[in-house]
Parts: C-alpha cells; sequence; structure tokens
C-alpha cells in the first residue's frame, strides 16, 4: 500500500501554505447566500486543471455493460436535464484545526458551499449502456493526472452500483444557470448528493460499471476515517452532520479577532447532513445553550438557521450545534483522525461586544 505522510503538529508547512493559496475556500460571510455564487464556492483540485476542449469532449460508458457508449457533450445535453440544489463539503475540511494533523490542504472551516447543478441523470446514462448482471461498482475517472504518495494516476472514484443509480446522482455541464468553469470540472463533472466533495469526480472521462471493488489509489488508499496507520479504517462517504454561522460584528485585518456593538444581534448561519435532514440547531453564549429558528425546508442542500441575542460588553464565546433526523449530533471538540477527516466539532467564535 502507498504511504501515507505522516501527520504533524505546529506551524503550517511551506507546502501546505502553497496548497492553501491554491484552494480557495468559501468566506464565512457567504452563508447568508442560498446558493453560494459560483466565485466563492469553495475549490479543491488535486493535480492540473486540465486542458478540456467541450467541443471535442466525449464521455465513455464501459465495463460491465451490453452497450458500451461514448458520448458527446452534444448528445448528453438531449437527455432530460434536471437542476439539483446541492451542497458539497471536503472530507478534509477542519483538517486545519486537529493536533496533529495530515499535511494536506490546511481547511479550517471554509471548504462547505451549496450550488444548483444542472446536467443528466446518471442512471439514465447507465440505463442507456444496460449494466449487466455482477457489476457491484461504477468507477468514475478524470482527466486530471498526477503523482500523490509517489503514485502516478489520474483521479477516480466510485460509488456503489446502487448509489449510482440514483435518480438526483447528476452529470453536471452547468452551474448556477451558467456553463461549468474550468476549475469547477468543465465541461462535464460528476454531482453526488450527500457525499462529501471527492466522490464528485471533475473532468470526466470515463464511466466503467465493474464487477468487483474498485482499486484505485484515491478508493483504496485515500479518504478513510483512521485512528492509527495501523487501521484499514472505514471509508468516507456521506456527510457528517455540521453546521456554521456567519461571524458577526466586524473583523480585524490581520487577526480576525471579531467586534460587534451592544445590543440585539441575528446570528445566522447554515447546517447540513448528508445522513438525514436537519432536525434542530443549537446557539451557544459561553456555553449557555438554546434552540435556534430553522428556516426553510429540508433537502440535499444546507438549511438556514437564526438566533437573536442582545449582546452585553465583554469578550464572548459563540457557538452552534446541529442534530440530524438521524440523531446524529456534532461533537463539542474535535475527534482526531489520521486524514484530518470528517472533522464536524461545533464551530466556536469569539466576539468582543463594545
Amino acid at each position: 500500500m502507498p504511504q501515507s505522510r505522516a501527520p504533524i503538529a505546529g506551524r503550517f508547512t511551506r507546502e501546505e501554505v502553497a496548497l492553501a493559496s491554491r484552494n480557495s475556500g468559501m468566506p464565512l460571510e457567504a452563508l447568508r447566500y442560498d446558493v453560494t455564487p459560483t466565485g466563492l464556492h469553495y475549490l479543491l483540485i488535486h493535480f492540473d486543471i486540465p486542458e478540456a476542449d467541450a467541443a471535442r469532449w466525449r464521455v465513455e460508458i464501459c465495463g460491465r455493460v451490453a452497450r458500451p457508449v461514448s458520448l458527446s457533450m452534444d448528445e448528453l445535453k438531449k437527455f432530460p436535464s434536471r437542476t439539483e440544489r446541492v451542497t458539497l463539503e471536503c472530507a478534509g475540511n477542519g483538517r486545519g484545526q486537529l493536533s496533529p494533523r495530515y499535511p494536506s490542504v490546511p481547511w479550517m472551516e471554509e471548504g462547505v458551499s451549496t450550488a444548483d447543478w444542472t446536467g443528466v441523470s446518471l442512471a439514465s446514462v447507465l440505463r442507456l449502456a444496460q449494466p449487466l448482471d455482477g457489476g457491484v461498482e461504477v468507477a468514475f475517472h478524470g482527466a486530471d493526472r498526477g503523482v500523490d504518495r509517489g503514485v502516478e494516476h489520474a483521479f477516480a472514484r466510485s460509488l456503489p452500483l446502487r448509489e449510482a443509480l440514483a435518480e438526483d446522482v447528476l452529470l453536471a455541464y452547468a452551474m448556477n444557470g451558467a456553463e461549468l468553469l474550468p476549475q469547477h470540472g468543465a465541461p462535464l463533472r460528476l454531482v453526488v448528493p450527500g457525499w462529501y466533495g471527492m466522490a464528485s469526480v471533475k473532468w470526466l472521462q470515463r464511466i466503467e460499471v465493474l464487477e468487483r471493488a474498485f482499486d484505485g489509489l484515491q478508493q483504496q488508499s485515500s479518504y478513510h476515517f483512521r485512528s492509527s496507520s495501523l487501521e484499514r479504517g472505514v471509508p468516507c462517504r456521506r456527510i457528517r452532520v455540521n453546521s456554521l454561522m456567519a461571524p458577526p460584528g466586524i473583523p480585524d485585518f490581520y487577526s480576525r479577532a471579531r467586534s460587534a456593538k451592544a445590543g440585539t444581534l441575528a446570528v445566522h448561519g447554515r447546517a447540513w447532513s448528508g445522513e438525514a435532514p436537519i432536525a434542530r440547531v443549537e446557539f451557544a453564549v459561553d456555553g449557555k445553550w438554546t434552540q435556534a429558528e430553522l428556516k426553510g425546508g429540508s433537502g440535499k442542500a444546507w438549511r438556514a438557521w437564526q438566533a437573536l441575542w442582545h449582546a452585553e460588553r465583554g469578550m464572548h464565546e459563540l457557538a452552534c450545534r446541529a442534530t440530524d433526523a438521524a440523531g446524529n449530533t456534532q461533537p463539542l471538540a474535535p475527534v482526531w483522525d489520521l486524514g484530518g477527516f470528517g472533522n464536524n466539532s461545533v464551530q466556536r467564535v469569539a466576539l468582543s461586544v463594545t
């Protein structure tokens, strides 16, 4: 098995800073939007953005199918289109809060966003190719290629066949009503609602029905919850329940320390889960929890919440905590993970009220 990088403590490394500069997070003030503006949507690009000409792009459907096919973008767009509002979150979101931490993109809390994705149902394309009996997984191969842990490969992930046949899994060619941008996977990407972002393979070139578990590096060696390098681990799949607030008040430019005037403050944010709809959100000031008001419906995207607080002078710690309908609640403190995956601990914001 390829060797993972060892966890580290202390200051961010030069490589981590470079990755942070290349992979942008969503500013938390963008939580005010139901749909994240495209330019503010978080980005994680494993290798290089590949050259991609939509006019010549084709996606191949092959493997254990009765009818292998190769489709151009024009041919794909003849299928019935559908739009899904989907919250995507990086599996490594929150990694930068852990100590020791896995050396990779040092996300703090900003690796999450919501967009309206338009495309065709993956299920309709798979039905055209007619999967044969014995198919168990569907692998998705992107055009981005590079080296990770000493192994050269194109980025690829898989889904169980039953998950791939869900009608809301999309082959997406548009985002927020416009054509995909290069950094978001143009001209074609996968979007898998409820799953961490690594499942939504970008620059999609090949869809392969398999009669065995996919053994690609990003599937078998990476994206597993582990507490020790000796563990095989549990695959990262559905997004753990999580929530964030848009930090109230105004920030200091350099330190980002926040301050606000005394009085009634409306604190708002978003909550989401890939396991079940959001059931409740709690808001805390200095450790005292109260119920927040949930807004909007419950679907595949995050749900808005709001809490009113009469802010008095002094230093305060604000926090929010979500619970989904399956009973999953955010932990109060980070749960350490070898790869820095799945940190859904409670967000805490220090605020000076003057």
